[in-house]
């Protein structure tokens, strides 16, 4: 008799709940606007090749630092002129003192392979200091540590 009893408001209890338990959520509007543009066809099959080993060629376009809120923020574009994708590309901004001391700097890592000619923009933050005087820019990558960067104003052609 005493199991009759606890068991039968356990089981009402569970039975009350349960639909809500298993209910599903009501499906989401799709977006309308995509954040980024998605890859081309050529790119994505470009990113699924053997990625560089060793030395990785790339050029940069190193943009002006600009004091955001308490920070200096830096835009560099970055274009992979190596003959293979670049995987896990990292992107190091050091920034001196006029006594030319390390006093800040910022690590920033491209997660998707880079394809070759293709063009990405690296943002950097770094945490902003009184006698802040000039960046450096450094580069690694996954498949070795050295990447040879070329300086350059506008991006050079690519062939066909």
């Amino acid at each position: 008799m005493k199991r009759f009893v606890v068991v039968t408001p356990v089981l009402f209890c569970f039975l009350a709940f349960a639909p809500g338990a298993f209910a599903q959520a009501a499906k989401a509007a799709p977006a309308t606007a995509q954040a980024a543009p998605s890859p081309t066809q050529e790119v994505v099959k470009a990113r699924m090749s053997t990625p560089v080993k060793g030395t990785a060629y790339v050029e940069v376009i190193q943009g002006q630092a600009k004091k955001v809120g308490g920070e200096m923020v830096t835009v560099t574009k970055i274009k992979n002129v190596s003959n293979a994708p670049i995987a896990g590309l990292r992107v190091d901004e050091f920034w001196y003192n006029q006594k030319l001391a390390q006093v800040t700097g910022d690590t920033q890592r491209v997660r998707a392979p880079i394809a070759p000619g293709e063009v990405i923009e690296v943002t950097t933050k770094s945490p902003m200091k009184p006698d802040l005087y000039r960046s450096q820019l450094a580069f690694s990558h996954a498949g070795g540590p050295k990447v040879d960067t070329k300086i350059v104003k506008k991006f050079s052609e690519t062939k066909k």
